[in-house]
């Protein structure tokens, strides 16, 4: 299988997941111990339907002990977890079988909602399969009949956690081993869409009916201040996936939606568009002017928001000129639209501010 993806512009490459990596060490690390010989390579096969093989680094060996690494390429895919250092440790253990767990740098789960079970170490369900048939594969090939322990370890984890929304599914003290296909495919909306799903999952969870919907870090943290009544698990970032995210959100069991966000997407979802991205749909700014008219605007501001250059622009351009009703209007146009796509059954309140954190606008529909 080819490493790159082809774009428009440049063909990008693929990478490798945490949890591909963490079988390629865990199969380096087993070998060792068992032949007493440290290895350079490790090769395994990944559920996308290829092998790969990993290059290793630090291999530590004694009788009781083997110990490799392997650096985490991410390809082109802008994960935090790009270059991190993935290590596995082997050791001999009494009783039969293959004891696996998690090290330094990788979570703890602490929340119920996730595949994995409360107080395990934070190795997805594949990943777990894919070390725990790599394992028992050498050990088959040699006829090794005693049990080894397998911790998977990530030095630097507790510190790149931090960059991911680990703390907030409950995953503490490191980053989650993950992957599906063993393959990061750049800019991937799965990978996104699936984290969307779970950390609406670990809200159902935490016992949340009401669910807050932000575009991002910046409408998340303002969010969290407009309803500081809410759970931390209450909070979502959907990024682009508006209409995605609110039929999990009710597919899951929430009662009431609360979308916070900007201007520039925002726009977007109060004419009925439920994937905001710029590439996807610009902003329509005949739109903003038509609503501007109706909230009363004069014919020289429908002019000027009409030749606005940003949304954020024919914004300031309503305030000044005093159209009080008009965020309002765009607020109760993006509410509707959004219970209109999942069919009814849930309240959804629409929330714009300011690139400062200001309400604009607000505005609740009862579907």
């Amino acid at each position: 299988m080819s490493d790159v993806v082809d774009t428009e512009n440049k063909p990008l490459r693929h990478g490798y997941t945490t949890g591909a990596c963490a079988t390629a060490t865990a199969k380096a690390a087993v070998t060792m111990l068992i032949t007493q010989q440290k290895l350079e390579h490790s090769e395994i096969w990944l559920p996308a339907g290829f092998f790969h093989t990993f290059d290793l680094i630090e291999c530590e060996l004694t009788r009781d002990m083997a110990q490799c690494a392997t650096i985490k390429d991410g390809g082109d895919d802008p994960d935090a977890t790009h270059k991190a250092k993935i290590v596995a440790t082997v050791t001999w253990r009494d009783e039969s079988g293959i004891d696996l767990d998690g090290g330094v740098g990788v979570g703890r789960v602490t929340k119920p909602g996730l595949p994995v079970q409360v107080g395990e170490a934070a190795i997805n369900p594949v990943p777990r399969r894919m070390i725990l048939r790599a394992v028992q594969e050498v050990l088959d090939e040699y006829a090794v009949d005693r049990g080894v322990r397998v911790v998977i370890s990530v030095p630097d984890g507790e510190e790149i956690a931090k960059k991911t929304l680990n703390s907030r599914l409950g995953i503490i003290g490191g980053i989650s081993i993950l992957g599906t296909r063993g393959i990061v495919v750049p800019f991937s909306t799965a990978a996104y869409k699936a984290s969307v799903i779970q950390a609406i999952q670990v809200a159902k969870a935490s016992g949340c009916k009401h669910i807050v919907l932000t575009t991002g870090g910046s409408s998340e943290k303002y969010a969290m201040k407009l309803l500081p009544e809410l759970s931390e698990e209450a909070f979502v970032q959907m990024g682009d996936f508006v209409g995605f995210s609110l039929q999990h959100a009710k597919r899951l069991g929430a009662e009431r939606v609360s979308l916070v966000g900007m201007m520039g997407k925002f726009s977007k979802v109060a004419q009925g568009v439920m994937m905001v991205h710029s590439k996807s749909a610009p902003v329509d700014f005949q739109f903003l002017a038509d609503v501007a008219e109706e909230a009363g605007g004069a014919e020289s501001v429908r002019q000027s928001i009409l030749e606005a250059n940003t949304a954020s622009q024919a914004a300031d351009l309503a305030a000044e000129a005093g159209l009080h009703t008009y965020f309002e209007r765009l607020c109760r146009y993006a509410s509707q639209h959004a219970v209109d796509h999942v069919g009814g059954g849930i309240r959804v309140e629409t929330v714009l501010v300011t690139m400062k954190g200001d309400v604009l606008g607000r505005a609740e529909i009862v579907g």
